[in-house]
């Protein structure tokens, strides 16, 4: 299961590109609206964690402090600072 962001975003890329290319095989009984629903999922998801990405940049290039940060996000400042940190400067 990724970990990081930058693992979650990678999946999340990879899972919406195998749903968008995915054929069914013959003989296979698919529900075809779930699957749709799971492929919207993993896009949103996708563009979520992009997003979120792009607001703890701005806000840290805006003086916010990692510890403001954390509690946003729903972690400590700490945890926020290693998942983020590198991905935001």
């Amino acid at each position: 299961m990724p970990r990081t962001v930058e693992e979650i975003l990678a999946h999340a890329d990879e899972l919406a590109q195998r749903f968008e290319h995915f054929e069914p095989s013959p003989g296979n009984e698919l529900n075809i609206e779930a699957m749709n629903e799971l492929r919207a999922a993993v896009v949103e998801q996708s563009v979520a964690e992009r997003h979120l990405l792009d607001a703890i940049r701005s806000a840290r290039q805006g003086g916010m402090s990692w510890n403001a940060i954390g509690t946003l996000v729903g972690t400590t400042g700490e945890a926020a600072r290693q998942r983020y940190g590198r991905l935001s400067a």
